[in-house]
């Protein structure tokens, strides 16, 4: 069964970092024509919002609240997606999501993707991340 399985999510303190990992099984990658692979969180009573973008071709993207923070990456060899977090604030608490998106035909544009998540076929169930002040 294809699934996506986020992990490494945790509490830490301002200033602190975390590591998600993402494991894609069940998807054959590169038998796609491209695809984009991404990080979406959702803070309590807010809705989900992009977080960070990359795609086939490492091409990433980033949220302006995260850039120069946080640092998403992929490992083809063992279909992982990453995000290193570093200079975790308050702000960043939330449920963070693994998605990905499938291209048949074209290449798959991370701009578009992060500004509309909703063209992401594939989510992982949220790992929690909570930054105490």
């Amino acid at each position: 069964e294809a699934a996506l399985v986020e992990s490494g999510g945790g509490s830490v303190q301002a200033g602190g970092s975390l590591r998600l990992s993402c494991v894609i099984s069940g998807y054959f990658l590169h038998g796609y024509s491209s695809y984009c692979l991404g990080w979406v969180r959702q803070a309590p009573g807010s809705e989900r919002e992009g977080v960070a973008i990359i795609a086939h071709d490492d091409t990433t993207t980033y949220a302006n609240a995260v850039k120069g923070r946080f640092s998403i990456s992929q490992d083809s060899a063992l279909n992982t997606l990453y995000l290193q977090m570093s200079n975790l604030k308050p702000e960043d608490n939330g449920t963070y999501y693994c998605a990905a998106r499938f291209m048949e035909e074209g290449p798959c544009d991370s701009d578009d993707v992060l500004e509309n998540i909703a063209l992401f076929h594939a989510w992982g169930q949220g790992t929690q991340v909570t930054v105490a002040s």
